[in-house]
This record gives structure tokens, sequence and C-alpha cells, in this order.
């Protein structure tokens, strides 16, 4: 029998988030699932949403967010309670669902596009499918469930939806091994998509980022070059390695503008720009050198479709990279100071909640 109430960290508006001892714990419906939480990260979106970024609406987005929700979508844990109607799973199975919860009826859905699902709901952001900051959460009919193998250290599991992400956006840019690739970014989803690209053995795999000791963590994990944009002329550098051509992919995984522009100027005619990140404000370019100039491929890359199987086997048998990269437990209680060591300012690269 589950306990009324749990610990739950609760958004109510911008900024305005509260620990609440006593929530109600998630009811199970005849097709739902309910999980002990075992683990949730912090993610860059998560602190992007509670500063107020353009989830909740401004000029150019519609609100996205429903609160009162439960903020997390990097989260895991064990089956306690399921519907009755629920056969594929049993108690005591540690499963993990893809963000996106689809509603299996629009057009997307219905043509296996799923990631793009017109309604659009997600674990972590919206009332009706609150997250994993949180002692239970539960799977609705619709979403779409892994299991997790329950020998597979946590650190390493809590890296299954983050690394999901950095497969499709690699799987994006279509790399071969004639490709000189540049990845613009080395937090925990650069780390994801280097490990990945890595396997694909582009000509040169080269990793650019403000912070050294994300650098000498890119080269651990697979990269061929590192360059730090802060201390050096990272274009000159670039087109001097491709004879003045310019890299073949640009894969962009910092969120920051400066990082586009960059990316735009040091790609060759007929590449391929891979956009992957959550902008914190509008990013203003040269469309020129997207058309006329260049004629770029510029792609989009949004969640994780098709990839948890991929990511999970490949995690646990070692070939995916993990070490090092979740480096900090929190208990829910303390979820301002989480939040503050998420931002990267004391050298890490992913934290997490830990649930008993």
């Amino acid at each position: 029998m589950l306990p009324k109430t749990m610990k739950a960290l609760v958004a109510y508006g911008k900024g305005d988030y509260k620990y609440e001892p006593a929530y109600p714990v998630p009811e199970c419906g005849d097709d739902d699932i309910i999980i002990k939480t075992e683990g949730c990260g912090v993610c860059a979106g998560d602190l992007k949403c509670y500063h107020g970024n353009s989830t909740w609406g401004d000029e150019t987005h519609e609100m996205w967010v429903r609160p009162p929700f439960i903020p997390g979508h990097e989260f895991l844990g064990y089956v306690v309670e399921k519907g009755k109607n629920v056969t594929e799973y049993e108690i005591g199975d540690r499963i993990i669902a893809d963000q996106i919860v689809p509603c299996g009826q629009c057009k997307f859905c219905k043509t296996g596009r799923y990631w793009m699902c017109q309604p659009h709901a997600t674990f972590g952001f919206q009332k009706e499918n609150n997250g994993g900051m949180a002692e239970y959460v539960r799977y609705p009919k619709t979403a779409v469930l892994h299991k997790v193998p329950k020998d597979m250290p946590l650190e390493a599991a809590l890296l299954i939806e983050p690394y999901g992400c950095s497969k499709h956006a690699v799987d994006r840019a279509k790399i071969t091994v004639e490709d000189v690739v540049v990845i613009s970014g080395a937090g925990t989803l650069g780390l994801g998509m280097i490990t990945y690209a890595h396997k694909m053995n582009p000509a040169k795999l080269i990793v650019l980022d403000m912070k050294d000791e994300r650098l000498e963590k890119a080269k651990e994990f697979g990269a061929d070059i590192v360059m730090n944009p802060g201390k050096e002329d990272v274009y000159a550098k670039i087109m001097e390695l491709t004879d003045g051509y310019g890299c073949d992919i640009y894969i962009e995984a910092t969120g920051h503008p400066s990082s586009v522009v960059q990316g735009l100027k040091m790609i060759r005619k007929l590449g391929t720009f891979v956009e992957f990140s959550v902008f914190g404000e509008p990013t203003t370019v040269d469309w020129t050198l997207i058309g006329d100039n260049k004629e770029l491929d510029v792609l989009g890359s949004h969640l994780s479709p098709y990839c948890y199987p991929y990511v999970i086997e490949n995690i646990a048998n070692g070939s995916l990279k993990t070490d090092g990269i979740v480096s900090r437990y929190f208990d829910l209680e303390n979820w301002e100071e989480a939040f503050d060591y998420a931002t990267g300012r004391y050298g890490d690269f992913k934290v997490a909640f830990k649930f008993d």
C-alpha cells in the first residue's frame, strides 16, 4: 500500500518553486504505472524553466508549461503499483520513459513521429504529467517505457535520457568517415554526442568549449582535437585544418547565440548545421550565409525518438562512456543548492536528486 503523501518539488510560477513535504501521491488508474523514483537529474532546461524562459510564454511563444507541476524529466525508478490493464511490466521492474508522452492520435503519432506529437505533453513541465523531482511518479498508458538493467549503476542510468537526446542530434547530422565534425559545447549533452559520434569514426572530431576541464573530459570521451574559443582563434584553426574550406558538420550544443554565429561562419559550403540547444534569448544570424552564400542544411533536433534501446544497451556494455558525469547527489529538501550546482559553476557536469 502506497503512502498518501510524498516529498516533491512543485513549480507554481516563474521562480516560484516550493519544496512540499506532504504532496499527494499520484493515483494509479487502470492503465497506469506508479514508480518509486530512484533518481532524477537536473537539466539545463529545468534551470531555464525555473528562471522563466519562453516555456512560460512570451511575444513569440505560447505558454507551454501548465502549473502547478513537478519538474524533472531525467528520472527512473521501480514499479510499485500498476493498473489492472498493465501486462507488460511487473512490480519491481526498473523502468524509464521518453520525456514525451505522445497522444497516439495526432498525425505525427499515427505516422510514427511520436516525438513531435501535436499536443506535446511532456514529463516535468505540465501538471498532467508530473516529473521526477518527487518520490513517486505516474506513467500513463501512452508513456514510451523501457526496462533498465537492475545492475546498471544509478550514475550511468541517469544519463539514458540526455544521451538519447545526444544520439538523435548526432543521427540528424548523418556523419561519415570523411567528415570533419565540430561539436560546440562539452556539457553533459555534448559529451553524450562526443562518445557516440566517436563510434562513427569521422575524419576529425573537434570539440569546442570555454572550460578547459570540459575539454579534458571531451578528449577522454573521444575528441581528436579540443579548442577553447576564449583562448584561441578557433575559426582560423579550423579553416587551417580544412585547407580553407571549413568543417563539414557543426553541432551546436551550448545554447549561446555566439556559438550559432561561430558555427555558421566556420562551416563549409553545402555543410550541415544541427541545432540542439534550448536558448534563453533570441539569436540573430546572417541568413545570407545559410542561403545564397553556402546553401547549408540547417537541421533541428528535438528529444530522443527511438534512441533509448540503443543507449541503454551501449551504456550497459561500456561502449558509451559515462564516467565522471554525474558527480553529486542532493536530497530534495536541498533543491536550491542542487539548482545552483547544476549551473556548472562549481565544475560539475551533472547533479541529481537521489531518493531512498
